[in-house]
């Protein structure tokens, strides 16, 4: 499980800085500003598909299936409830097969399918107890108003400047997205107060990140004290 987790943190940082990489080698050979654009944004579509794929085979892994009876079942919709949130579920029993067929579809029009046998444990259980990585204080600011912070949080394995960095491109595949183009159409202003109260908190979580506030919590600033200097 260790070594899972500590495969899945190095893959995560080399595709970072092979989109880092990307994003400052393109524009040397792909003169034209919009080319170099579409082959950044194909590039990191295809990374980012791969990798959610990935994270929602895992997922279907990790849950047992001990049997096909409703009360079993309606456990496993719970953990698919609480892992995607908002997302159109249908779960299907198959007793021939001993398995049900998942299938998920998220606001943003993204499908998944699988299939989980039944199980009385996951494949991917282990001896060693799973760590869980905490939240740490990820507090951001725009650069027109400095004064005006956003309390959001990031795993505690990612410096600030990966989750600044995972963060711009959530930005970016919010409002590139079908919900995001479908905002944007009905008029909404493309800001990001408007993002963070309306991106779906799986999309952050995917990336390491949460938000704590969906309404901005300005700096207080504290009177001085007669006693300080």
């Amino acid at each position: 499980m260790a070594a899972n987790k500590k495969n899945t943190k190095s893959k995560k940082d080399e595709q970072l800085q092979l989109l880092d990489l990307l994003r400052r080698v393109l524009p040397k050979i792909a003169p034209d500003p919009a080319l170099a654009e579409q082959i950044y944004s194909a590039c990191e579509a295809e990374l980012r598909a791969k990798n959610q794929v990935d994270a929602f085979e895992k997922f279907c892994d990790r849950i047992e299936l001990p049997d096909l009876e409703p009360k079993t079942l309606e456990e496993v919709k719970e953990h698919f409830t609480a892992g995607f949130g908002e997302a159109d579920l249908d779960i299907v029993p198959d007793e021939e097969t001993k398995a049900v067929n998942v299938d998920v579809s998220l606001p943003d029009g993204t499908q998944y399918h699988s299939r989980i046998p039944v199980r009385a444990v996951a494949p991917d259980a282990a001896d060693e107890p799973e760590v869980s990585l905490k939240y740490v204080a990820f507090p951001v600011a725009m650069p027109g108003d400095k004064e005006l912070v956003w309390a959001l949080a990031k795993k505690e394995n990612l410096t600030n400047e990966e989750a600044a960095i995972a963060l711009t491109k959530i930005v970016d595949d919010f409002w590139a997205s079908k919900t995001g183009q479908k905002l944007l159409r009905d008029r909404v202003e493309r800001s990001f107060p408007e993002f963070i109260s309306r991106v779906p908190a799986g999309l952050l979580a995917d990336a390491g990140l949460k938000r704590h506030y969906k309404l901005p919590e300005a700096i207080k600033i504290l009177r001085k004290s007669p006693t300080d200097i």
